[in-house]
C-alpha cells in the first residue's frame, strides 16, 4: 500500500501519517522524489481497512502496491534512483564503469591495474578479497589482506572500491573498506546477508543468481531496500540455460524490462555473461544501448596468469579498446561514460 501525500503537505501532515503506520504495527518506509512524497506501507495490509489513513491532514490517497516488491517498485518511486559511490556514479545518464581483476592477487598487480583502467576511464575498481568457490581447493581469496590492498589501491587512484562480502558476520570489516558491498549471485537469496548489508549505509551491488527470475531478483533487492538501505543496484550478470557456447546465457532485455518496473539502476556483467575474454566488448556495447546504468568488468594485466577467471578477463589494452567503443555507444544514446 502507498499512501500518496498532498503537494502542500508539510513536515508534521507526513510525520502523523508515519506514526500512525507505526500505530497499526506496520512498517513505513518514506520516499521523497522530485514531484511527490509517498509513504510506502510494508505488512499485512488488512490492518489498514478502516484505519482512517485517508483522512489525515495533507494525505491524497492511499492506494494498493501491485507488485510484489513493494519499496523497489516504481509504483512507489517513480524518479530513476542514482547510486553515488565516490567518483562512481550509476544512473541518471550516467554509465558507470567498474573494473578490475577478479581477485586481488599481489600489490603489484592491483596497483597497476587500478591506474591503468582509472586512466581508461573507470571510475569503479573491482576485485575479489573474499571468493566463495565451486571447489574448496580453488583460490580462496587474500582476504582481510585483500581489503587492505584494495584501499591501498583508492588511495592511489581515487576510484571506487566494490568487493564482495559473502557473510553476514564479515559485514561490518568488509564495509570498512568497500565503497559498494557486492553480493555475488551465489548469495542472491541469502536473506540473512541481505538483511545485514540493508542495515548499512554502504551501497549495494546485487547479483542476479544463475538460475533465478527477475522478480526473485526485485524480491532479493526488497529484503535491502526493506533493512534501510536505499542505495541498491541490480546487475544482471548472465543465466544458465541450455547453450554451451558461452559460459552464460546474457539477456539483455532484462535491462529495459527492470527499468520498467523499478527505480533501481541496472548494471551489466558481460565477463560472466559471457565467459569469453573475445566476446565481452561487444556484449558491453549491446548493454549499455539497451540501457544498461553500469558496467562491471573483468581486467588483468596478464588474464594468462590469473588465479581465477583468466579466460573471460581482458588485458589492459583490450579494456581500453572496449573503452572507446562503449563510449561512442554512449554518446549515441545521450549518456555519459564513467
Amino acid at each position: 500500500m502507498i499512501i500518496v501525500m498532498q503537494a502542500g503537505a508539510s513536515r508534521e501532515d507526513l510525520d502523523r501519517v508515519v506514526a500512525r503506520v507505526e500505530e497499526l504495527k506496520l512498517k513505513p518506509h518514506t520516499i521523497v522524489g522530485t514531484e511527490r512524497t509517498v509513504v510506502a506501507v510494508v505488512g499485512d495490509e488488512r490492518d489498514i481497512v478502516g484505519s482512517g489513513l485517508e483522512t489525515l491532514p495533507g494525505v491524497a490517497a492511499v492506494m494498493p502496491i501491485l507488485a510484489p516488491y513493494k519499496v523497489a517498485s516504481r509504483e512507489v518511486q517513480p524518479e530513476p534512483t542514482i547510486v553515488k559511490a565516490g567518483p562512481l556514479v550509476i544512473g541518471g545518464g550516467h554509465v558507470g564503469v567498474i573494473a578490475g581483476p577478479c581477485s586481488v592477487e599481489s600489490r603489484e598487480q592491483i596497483i597497476a591495474t587500478a591506474k591503468a583502467v582509472k586512466a581508461a576511464g573507470a571510475t569503479g575498481l573491482r576485485g575479489g578479497a573474499f571468493k566463495p568457490r565451486t571447489s574448496p581447493y580453488s583460490f580462496q581469496g587474500l582476504k582481510e589482506q585483500g581489503l587492505e590492498l584494495l584501499a591501498e589501491a583508492r588511495a592511489e587512484t581515487g576510484l571506487a572500491v566494490v568487493t564482495e562480502v559473502v557473510a553476514s558476520e564479515d559485514v561490518a570489516l568488509v564495509a570498512k573498506y568497500a565503497d559498494v558491498l557486492q553480493i555475488g549471485a551465489r548469495n542472491m537469496q541469502n536473506y540473512r546477508l541481505l538483511e545485514a548489508v540493508g542495515k548499512t549505509d554502504v551501497a549495494v551491488l546485487l547479483k542476479r543468481g544463475p538460475s533465478a527470475t527477475v522478480e526473485e531478483l526485485l524480491l532479493a533487492a526488497e529484503y535491502i531496500l526493506d533493512g534501510g538501505n536505499r542505495r541498491v543496484m541490480l546487475c544482471e550478470r548472465g543465466i544458465r540455460t541450455f547453450e554451451s557456447h558461452t559460459r552464460f546465457t546474457l539477456p539483455l532485455a532484462t535491462v529495459p524490462w527492470l527499468q520498467a518496473r523499478t527505480h533501481l539502476p541496472v548494471v551489466v556483467d558481460p565477463s560472466h555473461g559471457t565467459g569469453h575474454a573475445n566476446l565481452v566488448t561487444s556484449m558491453a556495447a549491446a548493454s549499455i544501448a539497451a540501457g544498461a546504468d553500469g558496467l562491471i568488468v573483468e581486467v588483468h594485466p596478464d588474464p594468462k596468469r590469473a588465479a581465477s577467471d583468466g579466460g573471460q578477463t581482458l588485458d589492459i589494452p583490450a579494456f581500453e579498446k572496449m573503452m572507446a567503443l562503449c563510449r561512442r555507444i554512449a554518446e549515441a544514446v545521450d549518456r555519459k561514460l564513467g
